[in-house]
């Protein structure tokens, strides 16, 4: 029995709604934990000479900022990189690094570098990112408003709209830190969905010469249907790999693989449930302005009868 995709669009569209609207209210109330990319702060690279563990690490820190960030660095993991949102002083990175020297005797040379963020800075590559991110969604309206339709358009950047707005939901719920991973995580992310979204599209296109001109409804289910699997196995699979990847990578691949793994789920969801549904509404709804202007002229009559979806 064939899914009708078409008659529960509602539903998916509903969820989708009750989701981004959480996820916003997180957003207005909590906000987004922003990292030093855009906040600010320091960042501090040292050489211990030796492999070590966060946890021993900390017992340093944590006199400092108990919410500083540890990772490794170097190809032998013996460098410790300590990043803070705080604008640590002059005083208190010289009191922070004799800690580290008289816990792992080191010299001079082993403080390999004193990084600081200027909140200015963070404040203008946020900027830069959103401006980014705005100027791929016009490209992506324009490209495909030319290759198909209009309306195709409005639908696929309105089901991209849809994952952007999930993945900064689950962000702010989960408050999650937000660095410049982040950004090009969902310029990944927006171009794997509307990949998959004109894969679809596209079958629509060229089933549109076999159905009868106004019975969206069984185009676009038969449709989706056919591109189903293909949509399924191929985000199973990048699935796979970008989960492996968060489950044994470092902690600055962990923070671009998180943002990739909710917004591919998102993307596919999208691309399955929203988009073409959607565009199903739109273009519905412009072919019933288009015969309303023509049944207005004297003489004009038309046999539509109007489907129930």
């Amino acid at each position: 029995m064939k899914f009708q995709f078409t008659k529960h669009a509602r539903i998916f569209l509903a969820i989708s709604i009750v989701l981004i609207i959480v996820g916003l209210g997180f957003l207005f109330t909590k906000g987004l934990n922003y990292g030093i990319d855009f906040q600010g702060g320091t960042i501090v690279n040292i050489e211990l000479g030796r492999q070590f563990t966060t946890e021993e690490i900390r017992t340093i820190t944590d006199k400092y900022d108990k919410n500083a960030v540890i990772t490794y660095g170097g190809e032998q993991k013996t460098q410790v990189i300590i990043s803070t949102k705080l604008d640590l002083a002059d005083e208190v990175r010289k009191a922070m690094f004799a800690d580290f020297q008289s816990a792992y005797q080191l010299e001079e040379g082993a403080l390999l570098s004193i990084d600081k963020v200027s909140p200015a800075v963070g404040g203008e590559m946020a900027k830069q990112s959103v401006l980014a991110t705005i100027f791929v969604v016009i490209c992506m309206l324009i490209y495909i408003t030319f290759r198909f339709e209009f309306w195709f358009g409005v639908a696929a950047i309105l089901s991209l709209l849809h994952d952007v707005l999930i993945m900064i939901g689950v962000y702010a719920i989960l408050q999650i830190e937000v660095n410049t991973p982040f950004i090009a995580a969902v310029l990944t992310v927006l171009g794997y969905s509307i990949n998959d979204t004109i894969v679809v599209f596209d079958r629509i296109r060229e089933n549109r010469k076999s159905y009868g001109r106004y019975d969206y409804v069984t185009l676009v289910d038969d449709s989706i249907t056919q591109t189903l699997r293909r949509s399924i196995n191929t985000t199973l699979t990048t699935l796979i790999a970008i989960t492996t990847l968060y489950i044994f990578g470092v902690a600055d691949i962990r923070d671009f693989a998180l943002p990739l793994i909710v917004g591919f789920v998102g993307g596919a969801y999208s691309s399955i449930f929203i988009a073409s549904p959607l565009w199903y509404k739109l273009q519905e709804r412009a072919d019933k302005r288009k015969r309303d202007k023509t049944d207005k002229r004297p003489g004009k009559k038309t046999g539509y009868k109007k489907q129930k979806a």
